[in-house]
């Protein structure tokens, strides 16, 4: 039996994205955001959804371009502080000692920390009610040579990202493989 728990946002698990903007004066900012994931193939695209009381949201509406940064399991207490400080207050690069990198193809920082690095540019925006969701166009993918695979792709074991469960709000690390995708249910195919 299920117990209701009424109307939360409970997906899981929810990815923990690092939005990354400059803002007016060219200072780099990063805001955790757990609200987002791909949201299209064709053009890839991702989704983030950002209050618009953050010092992202504001620079996010004047740049129009973003990076998402994946954090890793290691980086733990960084990207938590990255959620838990507004870029209006404080120098979050200088408080974890992260280091931000200038994106090659958007007017924006990405974390070289960071094992993978989405470069994004805003081709839509939609009022969800507390937050708005951007819809960035992803222009390049980089990633670390060090967390790619034998087969050329990125290893999520070795990019060991970090997932947020948000009503017991606690990170988790991903487990080990489950089965291979479009493969494991051929099993129901006669």
């Amino acid at each position: 039996m299920k117990r209701s728990l009424g109307a939360v946002p409970a997906v899981y698990p929810m990815p923990v994205l690092v939005i990354g903007t400059y803002d007016h004066a060219g200072n780099p900012d990063a805001m955790v955001a757990a609200w987002g994931g791909i949201c299209s193939s064709d053009p890839p695209a991702v989704a983030v959804s950002v209050r618009p009381s953050r010092a992202t949201y504001r620079n996010l509406m004047e740049k129009r371009e973003f990076s998402v940064s994946i954090p890793p399991v290691e980086y733990v207490a960084e990207t938590d502080l990255l959620g838990i400080v507004s870029g209006d207050e404080a120098d979050k690069f200088a408080l974890t000692g992260l280091t931000p990198v200038r994106s090659t193809l958007v007017d924006a920082p990405f974390i070289r920390e960071f094992p993978v690095a989405l470069e994004c540019r805003i081709i839509s925006r939609t009022d969800c009610g507390s937050h708005v969701q951007f819809i960035g166009r992803i222009l390049d993918v980089k990633v670390d040579e060090r967390v790619i695979g034998p087969d050329g792709t990125p290893d999520l074991a070795a990019i060991q990202p970090l997932g947020f469960d948000a009503l017991r709000k606690e990170y988790y690390g991903m487990g080990a493989v489950a089965g291979k995708a479009y493969s494991a249910g051929r099993k129901f195919v006669k």
